[in-house]
């Protein structure tokens, strides 16, 4: 059985027990977690936990999970956006809104779900059942490019050349302020921000991330800028543009509070463009992910 055991900072006081479970173990969905404490399976200061219990500062709270099952992840036939495929990959436009992976107490409407549909049996397993073909993941907000491996050697190649960060990965984004230079490389560690345990940050000790940074359009309130990823941290661009001032259109977690031109769901972030040597025949390809629709409107109104 696994357990885990949190301390709650004064800036999580007063939230509900299984919203600040939720913001702890981020792939845990908020029912299961709400199911899991019916069970008896969370403890504040030593006592079994109710649902309706709001969390105080300075307490100690105890949450476990059963021992886990091979869970039977289901083929769905969802529609995928296909931007290339051969019996190596298959690259995709993820959509905004859909999960890559299952998680426990979510194992249907993910991208793997859809895949699984679409390739059979043709997916490599080295990331176990849950994550069958996937090398890399994106935000649930954050739509665009993405590799799904066919079997294990495009993995442990695909795996290698992210590894030594040099697949080409280059996101689209609309962020808060104008930038003035239409350049620049941001150098900043990042990390679990050691106040808030739902968000990353630039921190000492951080793992090394850098984020270079172009400006495409310049308007009133707003810059359009392409980051190009020569690290891959969690959150890494969304850390980065707030760190220097200038988050991201949208951004709840890292721009909360922010007036928006239009009501945004999540942030305005779109893996862009992908390009990776191909395992097989060992050339680089390249793929560019169309903007969503919701995206190239926003810029139509900005302009």
């Amino acid at each position: 059985m696994d357990e885990f055991k949190f301390e709650v900072t004064e800036t999580s006081s007063g939230e509900r027990i299984d919203r600040f479970i939720t913001g702890c173990i981020d792939s845990l969905t908020r029912s299961y977690i709400q199911k899991m404490i019916a069970r008896e399976m969370c403890f504040v200061n030593g006592k079994p936990a109710k649902a309706s219990y709001r969390v105080k500062d300075g307490d100690e709270v105890a949450f476990s999970l059963p021992e886990s099952t091979e869970p039977d992840i289901a083929p769905e036939d969802i529609p995928l956006d296909i931007l290339y495929e051969d019996e190596d990959v298959l690259v995709v436009n993820k959509p905004k809104d859909m999960v890559v992976h299952p998680a426990p107490g979510h194992y249907s409407g993910t991208l793997v779900n859809a895949v699984m549909f679409h390739c059979r049996d043709s997916l490599s397993g080295i990331n176990g059942v849950m994550r069958p073909g996937i090398v890399h993941r994106i935000d649930k907000d954050t739509s665009g490019s993405l590799i799904i491996c066919k079997n294990d050697a495009a993995h442990n190649s695909i795996a290698a050349q992210l590894k030594e960060h040099s697949v080409n990965r280059i996101y689209h984004a609309v962020v808060y302020g104008v930038l003035k230079e239409d350049e620049m490389t941001i150098d900043a560690p990042v990390g679990r921000d050691p106040k808030d345990r739902l968000k990353m940050a630039v921190v000492p000790g951080g793992k090394r991330a850098l984020t270079h940074v172009q400006v495409l359009k310049r308007f009133q309130k707003f810059t359009y800028v392409a980051c190009r990823l020569e690290t891959g941290r969690t959150h890494q661009i969304r850390v980065h543009m707030s760190y220097i001032g200038h988050p991201i259109l949208g951004d709840e977690v890292y721009a909360p509070g922010r007036k928006s031109p239009v009501k945004c769901k999540g942030q305005v972030l779109h893996a862009k463009v992908i390009g990776f040597i191909h395992p097989g025949n060992k050339k680089y390809i390249e793929f560019d992910a169309p903007l969503p629709d919701e995206f190239r409107h926003l810029l139509e109104i900005l302009t």
